[in-house]
């Protein structure tokens, strides 16, 4: 369990084909306090610590994982923004994230407004009832308020969020580009409350 909130912005230092793909991945964590075992989210997906070093740690993401995840993750140099689990106690600061990414968002423009940037982002039709103007949203591992949303022409949904420089700063959502993917969780509660009215209409 995370909370969105990014607390140190990884790379990925080595890529390895094994039975999955093994990562390598630079931080700024203090690994003695990381267990073997250990759950990390790294950009928006719920990875186990399989290795670790001083300054690194190891996971392995199956093809399942790569394939439902934004691409451009999973490369030598590429930034992730990190998070370690949610411990009892702790303060829950953005909104509850289990790690699961239910779907991949294009970044459709982004513009100024203020000293925030504001994205326009898409998303498959299928997403759209869980994404409320107002509700929360993770994109890579960052939580984030949605200011509007709608039913686009084209059969998708288009809904967009503002990144306050603090946000810019501390993850890798300032180097934001139109094209680009992006790993999207809806709240959960808006995940259990679309099945269970799917399954009551059926």
């Amino acid at each position: 369990m995370f909370t969105g909130i990014v607390t140190d912005v990884g790379s990925v230092r080595s890529v390895e084909q094994r039975g999955d793909l093994r990562l390598t991945i630079a931080t700024g964590y203090d690994l003695a306090t990381v267990d073997l075992g250990a759950s990390i989210a790294c950009s928006g997906v719920c990875l186990t610590v399989v290795d670790k070093g001083d300054d690194w740690f190891a996971v392995d993401v199956s093809a399942e994982t790569v394939s439902r995840t934004a691409s451009g993750l999973w490369r030598e140099g590429a930034p992730l923004n990190l998070e370690r689990s949610l411990r009892l106690g702790d303060e829950l600061g953005g909104h509850i994230v289990t790690g699961h990414v239910d779907a991949v968002a294009t970044v459709i423009g982004t513009c100024p407004e203020g000293d925030s940037l504001r994205v326009g982002l898409s998303v498959p039709r299928a997403l759209g009832p869980m994404i409320a103007s107002k509700g929360s949203i993770s994109l890579d591992g960052v939580s984030l308020t949605v200011n509007e949303v709608r039913e686009a022409e084209d059969g998708t949904t288009h809904f967009s969020v503002n990144v306050i420089p603090h946000t810019a700063r501390q993850t890798t959502l300032g180097q934001i580009a139109p094209g680009q993917q992006l790993n999207v969780e809806v709240d959960v509660l808006a995940r259990y409350l679309d099945r269970m009215l799917t399954a009551r209409a059926q």
